[in-house]
């Protein structure tokens, strides 16, 4: 191969890959808005999630772009795991669009015809509106253009090479040849991170007659399962629905790509066979979209039975430890009908978000350095807890219980919103001290210091779970503490007024104290009720003794 015709590649496959960049960069800022809403709301269905993700992906050209943003949507609570993988059925086959453009376009037409009347179009968009959607669409234009020229020179460099190049001495049909090129367009994806680059090369080398087109079939397969790459490599470090959405397009891919390879032949003597029933002429290159297209088809129709067993399965797997603090330990809806064991359950599962709560509570009054990321994950396990709570709390109402125990179920809910108000309260708190500065005046410094200690004490008196709890202990502490308040409230006004702390202070650091009294006031209560609910027995069996 000559260095001039080396260049020539090279170059047409940038071109290529510059086009296709300009084209999707262009295609996702005109759509904007447009595409984040079909995801949003065109996947309520298995079937529509498949429709609206070829459609996307074949609009915007980059089956990247569209998992990305499936992510983000799992990510965001917007769309679960199953639609998302239904999206991604639907990324594998609307990325065939590629194929059908290069061939459609790229070689029954005079390229420079249209492509840099284009680019010269696309660009004048561009320049005149640069920030607009306009500009979008000009950029889109020009990337368009630019798409083309680089497919007609990789095309016009193929054919010269096609002449000089034997490859059946790679292996031909045989299984170790098509193992050969489905590495090739494997190594080629990877490089580039592009599927569409990898296709486009196994395209113009069969339309040049380079390689066969069993070959370039073998090419494509490589190219669809190295795709996965760029999930892949996305997925590295991310949280774990990027890990299961990933984990979710290899699978798919992989399982995809093994079978066409396994039966490449007979796909090939299907699509070949077509258009001599149909007595039409067609290209090598159609035939090779065509494969494009039929075997991620029946990918999707090979998969889809085993969706709903492949997402439990992924839903298990990349677990962190906050999912699994998040996922109810005793609450079982097949015990929902047996009051007795209903209510230890219930319980059990209060006295697991009582622990959250005060762990965020103590963290935020020793924290100084703002809202840590941990208090807000622990707020986002406390809220998920408190969804299954209720859930269970309806389960357990729809059976039958003792006239004598209708308090219990709204005891219940009302321990949750005490453990979800010290969750929102320790938010603010450890805001709150973030803004403060360190108090000079050693006296109210000392106070504040002892209030927060009581605080604290009654935090750890306040567990249920102690052998040693005591609701009459609690109440006197939280007496204590009310009285604290009430003194040191009465002490940094007076510091305020009499200038020893600046009224900006003052008033933040009295803020600050009204909020950790909200926490202990909570705590104290969420302890006493939830007290009720342990001791809380079915009519029958021995009541609770203190």
């Amino acid at each position: 191969m000559h260095i001039a015709t080396l260049g020539n590649l090279i170059g047409g496959i940038g071109l290529f890959l510059l086009g296709m960049q300009l084209m999707t960069d262009g295609l996702k800022i005109a759509a904007g808005q447009t595409l984040r809403n079909i995801l949003e709301r065109s996947t309520r269905t298995p079937f529509r999630g498949i429709l609206s993700g070829a459609f996307i992906t074949s609009l915007v050209q980059s089956s990247g772009a569209v998992t990305v943003a499936t992510i983000g949507f799992v990510n965001a609570g917007l769309m679960d795991l199953r639609q998302a993988i239904t999206v991604i059925y639907g990324s594998n086959i609307g990325t065939t669009m590629t194929g059908w453009l290069v061939t459609l376009v790229g070689f029954d037409f005079e390229i420079n015809l249209f492509a840099l009347p284009l680019v010269g179009l696309g660009m004048l968009l561009r320049l005149g509106r640069s920030h607009s959607r306009q500009g979008a669409i000009g950029e889109a234009l020009a990337g368009f253009g630019i798409f083309f020229v680089g497919i007609d020179l990789m095309r016009s460099t193929f054919a010269g090479l096609g002449s000089g190049i034997d490859f059946t001495s790679l292996g031909g049909d045989s299984l170790l040849g098509r193992l050969f090129f489905l590495a090739v367009g494997f190594a080629l994806t990877v490089a580039m991170q592009s599927s569409s680059a990898s296709l486009a090369i196994a395209l113009t080398a069969t339309a040049g007659g380079l390689i066969p087109i069993a070959s370039a079939a073998s090419v494509v397969i490589g190219a669809n399962i190295g795709s996965t790459s760029t999930a892949a490599l996305s997925a590295i470090g991310a949280t774990p629905n990027a890990k299961r959405v990933a984990a979710g397009h290899v699978l798919f891919n992989l399982a995809t790509g093994l079978v066409a390879l396994l039966i490449l032949p007979l796909i090939l003597r299907g699509l070949l066979l077509l258009p001599q029933a149909l007595h039409q002429k067609t290209s090598a290159t159609a035939i090779l979209a065509l494969f494009h297209t039929v075997f991620n088809i029946l990918g999707v129709c090979l998969m889809w039975p085993f969706t709903r067993a492949m997402v439990r399965r992924l839903q298990k797997m990349f677990r962190s430890h906050e999912e699994d603090e998040a996922r109810p330990l005793y609450l079982d809806k097949n015990i929902a009908a047996t009051p007795s064991l209903a209510f230890h359950a219930l319980a059990k599962e209060l006295e697991r978000m009582g622990g959250i709560a005060r762990r965020m509570a103590k963290g935020a009054m020793s924290s100084e350095a703002g809202g840590s990321p941990q208090l807000a994950t622990d707020r986002q396990i406390l809220l998920r807890l408190e969804m299954e709570v209720g859930n269970f709390i309806n389960l357990v109402r729809r059976g039958t219980l003792p006239e004598a125990l209708d308090h219990v179920l709204p005891n219940g809910l009302r321990v949750t919103s005490y453990f979800r108000e010290i969750a929102d309260v320790s938010l603010r708190v450890a805001q709150l001290q973030q803004q403060g500065h360190r108090m000079d005046n050693a006296e109210l410094a000392a106070e504040v210091s002892l209030y927060k200690q009581k605080v604290v004490r009654l935090l750890n008196l306040a567990d249920v779970e102690r052998e040693e709890y005591r609701e009459e202990e609690c109440a006197a502490l939280f007496a204590e503490t009310e009285e604290l308040y009430r003194h040191l409230k009465a002490s940094l006004l007076k510091a305020g007024t009499k200038g020893v702390l600046p009224v900006a202070q003052m008033v933040l650091q009295i803020d600050l104290m009204s909020d950790i009294r909200r926490i202990a006031d909570q705590s104290e209560k969420g302890a006493r009720y939830l007290a009720t609910l342990t001791s809380a027995r079915p009519e029958g069996e021995e009541e609770k003794k203190d």
